[in-house]
């Protein structure tokens, strides 16, 4: 390739191929410094956007996951206390800094589980209606989203979550079922354990669920759920002082 076939835009060399037999640009073209300043300026500008997107990436809040440390069990090693059949009206996780009221809801038509509304809902949590109410046998459910088009949501934080770790939970009847972190995990949702997290058990059990994982752009899902366990260990009745342990 002669000289006359390189060009150089802005001070940069630029080599340009061109098919056998087609036709390239005419020799000997003249670039006059109002074009040289227009090729710097178009540069830049495509420079300046990338790093714009770059710094966009890199400044992602991330939520955080769960640690091989917090896995724990997904259920107390004894029996522990119950409380009479009363829903629950708000929950608070001091650990992650979460108070909020209860959304109750059911299920979707598909027969799935409902989840708050993404758009008018994602700083309140939500319990599952059909679930057991917190403090009876068997297992409550409360759910919340990660995140939303607006930033971090209610259960945001809630990967950081530790075994030990207190869940208070008031009831319509002013008593609040205190629970105790016993295991945070991460699902696969394409092998979710439907038995471990809602199967039957005999103690009081709790568990919060949000999305976690890699978020997938195709089908604009996260592609695992965050499972916090939960074991009731006492409560505290209207009036009674705050427990601190």
């Amino acid at each position: 390739m002669g000289d006359a076939e390189w060009r150089r835009i802005a001070g940069l060399r630029v080599v340009v191929s061109w098919p056998e037999g087609h036709p390239g640009p005419p020799p000997g073209v003249v670039v006059t410094p109002r074009a040289r300043i227009a090729g710097t300026l178009g540069v830049l500008l495509i420079l300046s956007g990338l790093l714009a997107v770059g710094v966009v990436l890199l400044s992602q809040i991330h939520a955080p996951q769960p640690s091989a440390a917090a896995a724990g069990t997904t259920s107390a090693s004894r029996l522990g206390p119950r409380l009479r059949r009363s829903p629950p009206v708000s929950v608070q996780i001091p650990a992650i800094g979460v108070d909020s009221a209860l959304l109750h809801l059911g299920v979707n038509r598909n027969g799935t589980m409902r989840v708050p509304s993404i758009t008018t809902a994602s700083g309140r949590a939500a319990w599952f209606k059909y679930s057991a109410t917190p403090g009876q046998i068997g297992v409550s459910v409360i759910e919340g989203h990660v995140d939303s088009y607006q930033g971090p949501a209610v259960f945001f934080r809630l990967g950081a979550l530790r075994p030990g770790d207190r869940v208070d939970v008031r009831l319509a009847d002013g008593v609040t079922a205190i629970f105790r972190v016993t295991g945070v995990r991460e699902y696969l949702k394409s092998r979710y354990p439907a038995r471990t997290i809602y199967g039957s058990t005999r103690r009081a059990a709790l568990r919060l669920i949000t999305c976690g994982g890699s978020f997938d752009y195709a089908t604009r899902h996260y592609q695992s759920s965050t499972v916090v366990f939960a074991s009731l260990t006492s409560s505290r009745r209207p009036g009674q002082a705050r427990a601190h342990r």
